[in-house]
């Protein structure tokens, strides 16, 4: 069974403000995570990895440990200002299969990044490099926690231009239709302001 197997097939149209609204208003990252190209959207199942500060040798590992299809997701451990990710991870991701990274804390070779079109959300761009210890203190598909938000093994993952939305594993389903009932009911408001109505009326606002 491939890391994908656990994402409904319906789900990949889908924003991250529909899904963080129809799941409750739960799941959001932190909002500096941010897509380094605008146009990037990303669906996929959760690989957590969590680093030590300022060392990227566990984000290697994790590109080797994750399901073909699956998204890391990292945490840091707080050491924002350096660079864990660049053009040879990606290429290296790439040629495993993963989906994307979200990552709370800063990548390099942007612009290199830019032209692969690997999905990548970060919470900075930054040039400063990483140490690679053995013996750092890290771990894989392990539940991490970025900005109170819990990240488990196969969770669900939807990134795009506005932020990162996390939904638990057990209720990508329920989540997923609610979605998508909420994104035919926004249609029908738009057709409806189309034809004259207003917000006001639709909403009653008074």
């Amino acid at each position: 069974m491939s890391a994908t197997d656990t994402v409904p097939n319906d789900v990949a149209a889908l924003s991250s403000a529909t899904v963080h609204e129809a799941a409750g208003r739960i799941g959001a990252l932190p909002s500096a995570i941010k897509p380094l190209d605008l146009a990037w959207h990303l669906v996929a199942p959760a690989f957590p990895a969590r680093l030590p500060p300022g060392d990227n040798l566990w984000l290697h590992r994790a590109v080797y440990a994750a399901k073909p299809g699956a998204v890391l997701v990292v945490d840091t451990g707080g050491g924002f200002e350096f660079g864990y990710w660049g053009e040879i991870l990606a290429e290296a991701a790439l040629a495993r299969g993963l989906a994307g990274l979200v990552i709370h804390g800063g990548v390099r070779d942007a612009q290199r990044l830019r032209e692969l079109g690997w999905p990548v959300f970060a919470e900075r761009v930054c040039i400063r490099g990483t140490v690679k210890d053995p013996a750092g203190d890290g771990a894989l598909g392990k539940p991490i926690n970025l900005g109170g938000v819990d990240v488990a093994e196969g969770d669900l993952v939807v990134a795009d231009a506005d932020g990162v939305v996390v939904v638990p594993a057990a209720r990508a389903a329920e989540v997923t239709a609610r979605s998508h009932e909420r994104d035919r009911a926004e249609a029908e408001t738009i057709r409806r302001l189309r034809a004259g109505e207003t917000t006001l009326a639709i909403y009653g606002l008074g």
